[in-house]
């Protein structure tokens, strides 16, 4: 209901091989719990993207590209359209939910509200980001996304802390809106340069735009 759950994996934890303890490289570093769930999600990521690259290289996936080139003309060929749409909507619903997993266990609570319009923003962003038709766009946009949306409200915090913003122009509980908006503004101004993304290519703009 509206008020969610709350410590709900503390199975998937109690199978955790790392002891207690701080993991990482330099710098960068995470406590047992969540070496653990990056363990787990980077794993589930690869995985994800090795079957995905097997499966657009398969005839299946010679027939999906196929429809969204010309869905009359795969239709006038016999095949069942209708069919591998849905079953590529379900193989999507598939690598949501594993995402939703990873999400749900790391913040051990979910509201509605975690998954709201702006949830579904971020996801959108980190596609657009990547680029269309390649295994690792969104992965890759993923995590440009992320980074830029945590340095610009690091960057925006401490400029204001050490008064290089005064309070007149940003205040601490405005970072929130104005990184979102540079986020925005740079995502826009990508678009313009470059439509189809940073590993993306410029022939599947062209196609979907013939579409």
């Amino acid at each position: 209901g509206s008020n969610g759950l709350q410590n709900f994996a503390g199975g998937f934890f109690d199978l955790n091989p790392f002891g207690p303890g701080e993991y990482g490289i330099w710098v960068v570093k995470f406590n047992e719990r969540l070496t653990w769930v990056l363990l787990v999600g980077w794993t589930l990521v690869a995985l994800a993207s090795v079957l995905t690259f097997l499966l657009i290289r398969s005839p299946w996936g010679r027939v999906v590209k196929a429809i969204r080139e010309d869905e009359d003309a795969v239709r006038s060929l016999g095949k069942n359209v209708y069919w591998y749409k849905m079953q590529s909507l379900v193989l999507g619903g598939v690598f949501g939910a594993l995402g939703g997993f990873v999400f749900a266990i790391v913040n051990q609570s979910v509201q509605p509200d975690n998954y709201g319009t702006a949830f579904t923003f971020f996801c959108y962003t980190a596609l657009l980001l990547g680029g269309v038709a390649r295994v690792l766009g969104p992965v890759i946009g993923s995590m440009i996304f992320w980074f830029l949306l945590q340095l610009t409200d690091v960057a925006l915090r401490q400029a204001i802390s050490a008064d290089y913003i005064p309070e007149s122009v940003l205040v601490g509980n405005e970072v929130g809106q104005v990184r979102l908006m540079l986020v925005g503004l740079g995502l826009a101004l990508l678009m313009i340069s470059r439509p189809q993304g940073i590993l993306g290519d410029k022939r599947e703009v062209a196609v979907s735009a013939r579409r």
